[in-house]
Order: structure tokens, then C-alpha cells, then sequence
């Protein structure tokens, strides 16, 4: 039994030496690595909402796409689905070749003036759409230097 006791106390005096060497940061980094994951994913939990924009578009470009996809709904909602699509495309031309989504987006910009609606409250909706749109396109023209623009 004493044997024991002596053997007991001996491993742990070599265990706390050695938690001294290694300091107690790196000991419960160790620990913290075998413990048990918390919770695994569930089939049905929701899942995060998936980014409209990637990441790694220019800010005024992302204004530009999120600008088209609004007008790009209002659009299809009230039933206008050539001209939603050619706004979609048009819009998804941008990751590939700006340039081109963007005159793309401009000569949409320019069909969607011969739109015309009833309701006046949907109307003045679509003005405001399209400026926002168009005011987004411009000021990535503008960045990019694709259009001359006049000198104040």
C-alpha cells in the first residue's frame, strides 16, 4: 500500500513538472484539442442565406448589382420578364467582363424608357429604380473611365 502511495505521489510530481516546462498555455491548448465537438450539424437547421454579391467585387460594381436586382424583381413582379432577364444577364456579365456588363446593363437601361405603366404610384416606383440603376452604372463608367464625361 505504501508502495502505492509512493508511486502515485511520484507520477504526480513528474506531471506537474512537466506542466511547468511546458507552461499552462500549451498544456490546455493541448487539452482543449481532445476534447468532444460541441454539437454536430443537424439536417434540419437552417442554413445561412447564401450572398447575393461576391466578395471580392469592387464596392461600386456590388451597388451596381444589387441596384439591377432590385429593378431586375420589380420588373418580373409586374410582368416584364424580357426585360428582367436581359437586366439578370446583364448583371451577371459583370463578374466576367465588366466592361461588357456594364454597356450591356446601360442598352437595358435604354429599352426600359419605353416601358410604360398605369398605376402611377408603380410608375414613380419604376423611375426611382432605374435612377438608382442608372446613377449606380454611370458612377462605375465614371471609375472605370469607359464613357467620356464632360468637364464642369
Amino acid at each position: 500500500m505504501l508502495d502505492a502511495a509512493v508511486a502515485f505521489l511520484v507520477v504526480l510530481l513528474i506531471g506537474a513538472g512537466i506542466v511547468v516546462m511546458l507552461g499552462p498555455r500549451s498544456v490546455m491548448r493541448r487539452i482543449a484539442f481532445f476534447r468532444h465537438p460541441g454539437k454536430m450539424a443537424s439536417f434540419f437547421e437552417p442554413r445561412r442565406p447564401v450572398e447575393v454579391v461576391p466578395p471580392s467585387l469592387n464596392p461600386k460594381t456590388q451597388r451596381v448589382v444589387v441596384a439591377a436586382g432590385r429593378l431586375s424583381n420589380w420588373m418580373r413582379a409586374h410582368g416584364h420578364e424580357d426585360v428582367a432577364r436581359d437586366i439578370r444577364n446583364a448583371a451577371a456579365r459583370l463578374n466576367g467582363n465588366e466592361a461588357a456588363g456594364l454597356y450591356a446593363l446601360q442598352t437595358t437601361l435604354r429599352r426600359i424608357r419605353v416601358v410604360n405603366i398605369s398605376d402611377t404610384t408603380a410608375q414613380e416606383r419604376l423611375k426611382a429604380l432605374v435612377g438608382e440603376l442608372r446613377t449606380a452604372v454611370d458612377d462605375r463608367f465614371e471609375q472605370l473611365e469607359l464613357l467620356p464625361f464632360g468637364k464642369p
